[in-house]
């Protein structure tokens, strides 16, 4: 908007199935991998559906401060991994936070690209993270209700107050609260500008990072850590989605194969964990502190769903709204886009309604528009989800490089985009958007990204 500051994206942060790391990622996208497999987490052999995305494994202590371990305990897994995220886009954007600063990484960093010690204001520096509903840890919940039993072995809410509460930590609550992903990252980073927690299911990364960009561009902070995680890598994680019959339930003969974005096959999504955080800089920021820009954000808009709290609008009048705004905002018209990058969850009816979102707005230049899908190989991992379309859109424009979306054929009759199918295809992309919204009903998003020229 005129008036208002430009806003960069400085550093990416990825915790996700295909690799920790921006490069593992953008490797593996590159490369056409697939991390959806049996679940090991825990068993689900007997939920409908037994696949998923799970992380590799990795070691917080590799991405906190020494003095800041005592705290993990306090830590769910979706905490983790937003903490994990989190460092990885201030290490990639060689942002000298409080977190490297502490655990001696900034000062390894060429001058030139980095603040000296001291330099980052901390009060100019905020956190906006999406966050689902978190799982507790059912075994140390279950074993605190199983000492709430009376003599016949039925629950007794009286011995539950007097005894059964006492055996969970004084602290248990705060492992499970969604705003604490946010709370750990803005204390571990020492962010002490806006602080903000969005939980609208799948939306949440989108409106995080586009409220983000928001408060930069008016001024409020000059830089802000966001996007989204979370883990659905758990019993209720996977039970929920199986209620509401959104998962693919006869995909465990053939687990790379189960999620099919916008194809005709299509017949349900999968559940994973991970997500992303990304450094948004005002471009005064940036460049004043010689920071790499990957690209720059020129567009947000959102929109609510009015249609159904468990089923998406038919038309996808509600989808388009958010597409409209986001590229009225960027001053875009549509047939100028190289790239869209699509949710794609592959269910039959949230893909039919994104496909005539899209239609409604680009009308027959769909078909031969340029079309990311990533979901294919690292399923659906909710608030996280978002962010890891964004990054993969950024990293797209960076290099002019456009991946593979997997399991997209045969495509929809109705007519779908022009995706690459088994390898890149290299080609010029300056103006790309990228869209979220929550499966459950509630909100939706779009980010219209550029190339960044001065």
């Amino acid at each position: 908007m005129k008036g208002e500051r430009r806003v960069v994206i400085t550093g990416l942060g990825v915790a996700c199935p295909l690799g920790i790391g921006v490069a593992s990622f953008w490797d593996a996208l590159m490369d056409g991998r697939n991390a959806v497999a049996p679940i090991r987490a825990f068993d689900a052999s007997t939920l409908p559906s037994s696949i998923g995305a799970e992380m590799p494994a990795f070691s917080i202590g590799d991405y906190i401060p020494k003095n800041y371990r005592k705290s993990v305990k306090l830590m769910s897994r979706d905490i983790q991994l937003a903490v994990v995220a989190a460092c990885e886009a201030a290490r990639d954007a060689k942002l000298p936070t409080r977190c490297l600063v502490d655990r001696g990484e900034a000062a390894t960093w060429d001058r030139l690209s980095s603040l000296s010690f001291g330099e980052l204001d901390p009060a100019r520096v905020g956190a906006n993270i999406g966050a689902g509903l978190i799982c507790p840890d059912l075994d140390e919940l279950g074993a605190a209700f199983a000492t709430a039993a009376n003599h016949q072995g039925e629950f007794d809410l009286t011995i539950w107050g007097d005894e059964g509460m006492g055996s969970l930590t004084p602290l248990w609550l705060l492992k499970f609260l969604p705003n604490m992903l946010a709370c750990h990252v803005s204390i571990i980073h020492d962010t002490q500008a806006m602080s903000n927690t969005i939980t609208c299911g799948e939306a949440s990364s989108h409106l995080a990072i586009g409220e983000a960009f928001r408060n930069i561009a008016r001024g409020g902070m000059d830089a802000c850590i966001c996007g989204g995680t979370e883990c659905k890598m758990n019993p209720m994680g996977v039970a929920r989605p199986a209620l509401m019959n959104r998962l693919v339930v006869d995909g465990a003969s053939e687990p790379t194969a189960a999620c099919r974005p916008f194809s005709a096959r299509r017949n349900g999504t999968v559940a994973s964990e991970g997500g992303s955080l990304l450094i948004l800089e005002s471009l005064e920021h940036a460049k004043a502190r010689g920071a790499r820009i990957y690209a720059e954000v020129v567009g947000f808009g959102a929109s609510g769903n009015t249609h159904s709290w468990d089923r998406p609008d038919p038309t996808g009048g509600c989808i388009a709204a958010a597409v409209r705004k986001a590229l009225a905002d960027a001053d875009v018209r549509p047939e100028r886009l190289d790239l869209v990058t699509v949710f794609g969850c592959g269910t039959v009816d949230h893909d039919a309604s994104e496909l005539r979102a899209w239609k409604s707005v680009l009308g027959d230049a769909m078909a031969e528009m340029p079309a990311l899908a990533i979901k294919g190989g690292l399923g659906n991992n909710g608030a996280g989800s978002g962010a890891l379309d964004v990054c993969a859109t950024v990293l797209a424009i960076h290099y002019n490089t456009i991946p593979p979306s997997l399991n997209t054929d045969p495509p929809d009759p109705e007519g779908t985009f022009r995706f690459a199918a088994a390898d890149p295809v290299d080609c010029r992309i300056d103006t790309a958007i990228t869209l979220g919204y929550a499966l459950g009903g509630g909100q939706n998003a779009a980010l219209v990204i550029k190339k960044f020229r001065e």
